[in-house]
């Protein structure tokens, strides 16, 4: 059972692994989905924890039809963070019909010189999960995370059953609105064994000052709470793998 903690700061990644987490999947800016984290955090990270690092590469917010320049970036950070020693690449680029864009990921696989690559939830925007599958088992994609092509993991376990059942040489991974809380029923009703989560929770800033009149990023965002991964919570989501990892062990012996 592989539980994968996302995060965006050194922090959180030193509380995933104290939770109990197998790896991180490094982003930045994870109130907006996960950009490319700069070098900087990523070699900060490596000094801090063992557990493996998967870094996210993504350009900007938004869709996944990426332009000659965003491209141009993404395979020089493919580039960058494979000399780094980066554990995995997480990468994913579309057409504007909704296909994975195979010459794209191909240019940025092969920047990331042999370097492990899993496929994102830019996955989730493609027009057949089933397409989608079967030409990333043909690109070399390690790993998928995916809900299912739908906003939550529970709700798509019927497809995630699907995705598993034919994916052959490649892990799927459920992700999206995974808690210790859903563990237990994405367990009992999947075959799955890998499973994505950020286990955050909101800190409070500790700024004295607040200007009140003015609002730095985007609207409803708010410059006054920082989110962080909860150890605890992983504790927790780790507690119910293992336990399901005992029980099943024990009911083939």
């Amino acid at each position: 059972m592989i539980l994968e903690v996302c995060v965006d700061s050194v922090e959180s990644a030193v509380n995933a692994e104290l939770g109990g987490a197998d790896r991180i999947e490094l982003c930045g800016d994870l109130i907006v989905g996960g950009t490319t984290p700069s070098l900087a955090l990523y070699e900060k990270i490596r000094e801090k924890i063992n557990i493996p690092i998967h870094v996210l590469l993504r350009p900007r917010f938004g869709d996944f039809l990426y332009s000659e320049e965003e491209i141009e970036i993404l395979s020089r950070q493919a580039a960058t963070f494979s000399a780094a020693g980066a554990d995995a690449l997480v990468i994913g680029c579309l057409t504007a019909d909704g296909q994975l864009d195979t010459e794209v990921l191909n240019r940025i696989m092969n920047a990331g010189k042999g370097t492990p690559c899993n496929l994102h939830r830019a996955f989730d925007m493609c027009r057949d999960l089933d397409e989608a599958l079967e030409t990333a088992r043909k690109l070399g994609i390690v790993s998928i995370l995916t809900s299912g092509g739908v906003t939550s993991a529970p709700d798509g376990i019927q497809t995630l059953n699907r995705l598993k059942q034919n994916a052959r040489n490649v892990d799927i991974m459920a992700g999206a609105g995974i808690n210790s809380q859903n563990l237990s029923y994405m367990l009992e009703h999947s075959c799955l064994t890998a499973f994505h989560m950020s286990g955050k929770k909101v800190l409070p800033s500790q700024m004295k000052y607040r200007n009140p009149h003015v609002n730095m990023g985007m609207p409803g965002f708010s410059e006054y709470e920082i989110l962080r991964t909860d150890t605890k919570k992983i504790q927790k989501a780790r507690a119910v793998l293992d336990s399901w990892t005992v029980s099943y062990t024990h009911l083939t012996l």
